[in-house]
């Protein structure tokens, strides 16, 4: 798949999932980079604001198998990834599949899970793989979670630890709808039985591997690569981060920006492709001081401080210099 058609992809899917989900670009655009950047998706919102929807939604769009995951305190570890049965028949064990083996799973309230269940998750977010009894088994290709938390809502909820944070690419919000939005939600739910929507697939399981692969063949120039590496050292030397980027965060912030060209239908990565990606990629994986708290400075002004410090390397109309 070459560059044009992956951006035509991309938006074709982006506006197939539309039909259903009533939400800005901005946020549909956050999603897609997971899927372009090999990726997952953190969405922290209230409830009732279309998560579970959008996840299943892009699942439909993109022609794979959609699992939901309802994380709760009792869930356990072979809950997820499943477990071996005893065959009497055969007098063997068998692996049972947990529900964990989908190509987009939804891990829906992950912080309502104990650590425990949380890290079975680690495996198979960076390896795509779940270990159970010393077995190995291979996730399906492609893997993607699309994992929600509420922010508001504390109790009952375990945080979730900073190497799981650091496993998605991004973390966004569907944020409340306009007033339009709102407007045909309940015209949808006036008349739903002739108005409900329905996501179609626009694309298979191949053409999403082939479409995930597009973003490396993007040109990234070395003023640009040593841009994308300057401001994620920057938060690690900002006086409200205790914690800043981790090595893994700024290759993820690179596949990112690369991504980003694709939705814009470019060739090669510009600094607005740094700016425009770098809170969803960044912010989640700095953990701020004390002091920041107290001042009430969150990991987004961090990341705008950071952006607004770093110099910004020049680049010509037709690509970087």
């Amino acid at each position: 798949m070459d560059l044009d058609d992956a951006t035509a992809a991309c938006e074709s899917v982006r506006a197939e999932v539309s039909t259903a989900v009533i939400a800005d670009e901005r946020f549909l655009e956050r999603v897609l980079l997971g899927v372009l950047a090999r990726g997952h998706v953190l969405l922290e919102d209230v409830p009732g604001t279309g998560k579970t929807l959008t996840a299943r939604s892009v699942a439909r769009a993109l022609g794979l198998s959609f699992s939901r995951v309802q994380f709760t305190p009792d869930l356990l570890p072979a809950d997820v990834t499943g477990t071996n049965v005893f065959d009497e028949r055969e007098r063997t064990f068998e692996f049972s599949e947990g529900p964990i083996f989908a190509n987009v799973v939804l891990a829906d309230e992950i912080n309502r899970a104990p650590p425990k269940t949380q890290a079975a998750l680690l495996e198979a977010m960076e390896e795509r793989q779940v270990t159970v009894d010393g077995e190995t088994h291979q996730l399906p290709d492609p893997f993607f979670v699309i994992a929600t938390q509420n922010p508001v809502e504390s109790e009952g909820t375990f945080p979730l630890p900073e190497a799981q944070v650091d496993r998605f690419v991004v973390q966004t919000a569907i944020g409340y709808p306009d007033e339009a939005g709102e407007i045909e939600l309940l015209r949808r739910r006036v008349d739903r039985e002739a108005r409900s929507p329905s996501v179609g697939a626009v694309l298979d399981r191949e053409a999403v591997r082939e479409l995930r692969r597009a973003p490396e063949s993007v040109r990234v120039d070395d003023d640009v690569l040593e841009y994308v590496a300057r401001v994620a050292r920057a938060t690690r030397e900002h006086r409200h981060v205790e914690v800043g980027v981790s090595p893994r965060g700024t290759q993820r912030l690179l596949e990112a920006v690369r991504a980003q060209a694709i939705l814009e239908g470019r060739s090669f990565v510009t600094p607005d492709d740094v700016k425009r990606v770098a809170d969803p990629v960044l912010a989640h994986r700095v953990v701020l001081t004390p002091d920041a708290r107290v001042d009430d400075v969150a990991a987004a002004d961090v990341v705008a401080d950071v952006l607004d410090r770093v110099d910004v390397p020049t680049v010509e109309a037709d690509g970087p210099a």
